[in-house]
């Protein structure tokens, strides 16, 4: 099983160089994605554990896509290294 890159903030599979966030530098970030993550900032530093949760489990509904998928993609967020020291 291959390893997939995915946002340690939103836990979005990072597949492509496109949808990876920006470091200071310019350079693509390897750990979030371009909607969490921009020029080296959380692109809503003020977002919590819960705000993450809604969010993801509502971009994943507009895709329609099954209860099971979106309660398993919920559950991984608390161990992503955002949100793991919360």
């Amino acid at each position: 099983m291959e390893n997939k890159i995915i946002c340690q903030s939103c836990g979005m599979q990072m597949d492509t160089e496109a949808v990876k966030g920006t470091e200071k530098n310019g350079l693509k970030s390897n750990e979030y994605c371009k909607y969490c993550y921009e020029d080296g900032v959380f692109t809503n530093p003020k977002m919590n554990l819960e705000d993450i949760e809604t969010n993801v489990k509502n971009q994943m509904k507009k895709l329609e896509l099954h209860e099971y998928a979106i309660q398993k993609a919920v559950n991984t967020l608390p161990a992503l290294k955002r949100w793991k020291s919360n």
